[in-house]
Parts: C-alpha cells; sequence; structure tokens
C-alpha cells in the first residue's frame, strides 16, 4: 500500500500546475512498485482540496488559447493516470472537496469521506465549466443527475454523495484512518495484484472509447470558456469578494 498526501493546507490544498505536476508524477512512481497494489490519496489541513489556486486563476485570464489547452490537458492527464492507474485508488476524502478537488476525488475508484464533508462542482458560478469531470460523471452518476450537480453548482454533503453513488462510504472522523487502512490493506493481503489491475481495467474499458472523444472535447471547451468575458467577471469578482451579478 501507498499513501499520497496533497500538502498545501495554507492554500487550502488548492491545484495549480506545481501540484499537478508532482500528484501526476507521485501516481507513476506508484505504478512503477512492484510491491504497491492500492494507494490511498489523502490530504493535509482541514480542506481535500478548494479547487483552483487563486493566484493561477488570476493568470489564466493572461494565457492563449494554445496555454490553455496545455494547462487543461496537464489535468485530464493528472485524471486519466489515477483512472488507468493499474492500482486501485482510494481517496481518503476529510474535508471539503471543491470544483477540481471534487473532480480529484470523484476520479478515485474508492472514496471514502467524513460527514462534514462537502462536496460540488462550483464552476459554473464563476464562469467557468467543469469540462474535465463532466465526462467522469456522466458515466459515473449518469445525465440526469450529473446535469443537476453541474448545472445547479450547489454544495451537497458526503451522505447526499453517498446516495447520488458518488462516493463509496461515510465514516466517522474519528475512524476514518483506522477503517480506510484495513480495507485497503484487506485489498492487498487478499487479492491478486494482477486480477486488481485486470478487474478495473476491464470495468473502464466499457467507455475508453467514448471517454477520449468527451475529454478531447472538454480541453478545448475549456480553454475557450477562459477566454470568456463571463470567465473574466466571475474570477475578478471572486477575487474581490463580490456578489456576481449574472
Amino acid at each position: 500500500m501507498a499513501e499520497i498526501t496533497i500538502n498545501r493546507p495554507d492554500k487550502r490544498n488548492a491545484l495549480n500546475p506545481t501540484l499537478v505536476a508532482q500528484l501526476t508524477a507521485a501516481f507513476l512512481k506508484a505504478q512503477s512498485d512492484a510491491n504497491v497494489k492500492v494507494v490511498v490519496l489523502k490530504a493535509s489541513g482541514d480542506v481535500f482540496s478548494a479547487g483552483a489556486d487563486l493566484a493561477y486563476m488570476q493568470q489564466l485570464q493572461h494565457f492563449s488559447y494554445d496555454e490553455n489547452v496545455q494547462d487543461s490537458a496537464a489535468l485530464k492527464n493528472l485524471f486519466e493516470t489515477i483512472r488507468t492507474l493499474p492500482k486501485v485508488v482510494i481517496a481518503q476524502v476529510e474535508g471539503h472537496a471543491i470544483a477540481g478537488g471534487c473532480g480529484l476525488a470523484t476520479i478515485c475508484d474508492i472514496i471514502y469521506a467524513v460527514p462534514e464533508a462537502k462536496f460540488g462542482y462550483t464552476e459554473v458560478k464563476l464562469g467557468f465549466v467543469p469540462a474535465i469531470v463532466s465526462c467522469y460523471l456522466v458515466q459515473k452518476v449518469g445525465e440526469t443527475l450529473a446535469k443537476k450537480l453541474l448545472l445547479s453548482g450547489e454544495l451537497f454533503s458526503a451522505d447526499e454523495a453517498l446516495t447520488y453513488n458518488l462516493i463509496t462510504n461515510v465514516t466517522k472522523a474519528s475512524e476514518i484512518n483506522q477503517i480506510v487502512r484495513e480495507f485497503a490493506l484487506n485489498l492487498a493481503n487478499n487479492a491478486s495484484g494482477n486480477s486488481l489491475t485486470l478487474t478495473k481495467q476491464l470495468i473502464n474499458q466499457t467507455t475508453n472509447t467514448w471517454l477520449d472523444s468527451c475529454l478531447d472535447n472538454a480541453i478545448k471547451v475549456n480553454a475557450k470558456t477562459r477566454e470568456s468575458t463571463d470567465f473574466k467577471k466571475g474570477i475578478a469578482s471572486f477575487l474581490a469578494k463580490e456578489k456576481i451579478n449574472w
């Protein structure tokens, strides 16, 4: 078993290019370790991940289309690394998972969360689009529920996430470390690594062709959206902590 910990608690574990690259590298390192069958993704501090880093969102407004394509492709690469990793990936969500942070949790194979955790794909409230995660979410919970979650941008509780089949288990904060560890070690000690890999691949293959096309388009939509007036207005208002009048 391997553990990967997001360690930017002072920034609410927000995602930026450096962190995305570091996470990708950490998962690839776990992939190359023959002794690892299960990877647990967790975070330090009170928030699992608040999504995109504020300072980085300011920079995005000045990116060219090609730069935004490249940036979106890096996030897609991280998500696909996790989805296709020949190991079981467990998310241990002990704080809020918002926007890109919610997407990061969504892509994991098994998701444990504490009751206090909130989830939400809040991008539309900022003039942005939950483009990449939409491909995975429709596959995971179905079109009707995906529309509700992505179009409303509202936060929802861990208990609601469980009823949506978005996460696997809601576990008390005092018990989550032990329960996740026991589950991960049970898989590692009592299941064939090769069988776990092949079973995950079998599940993934049902949507691989459709997903590739969806993600390619999502990257383009992401980049195009970042050039829009609404995106620039939304980010400016958010950074100024002003109510956005759409």
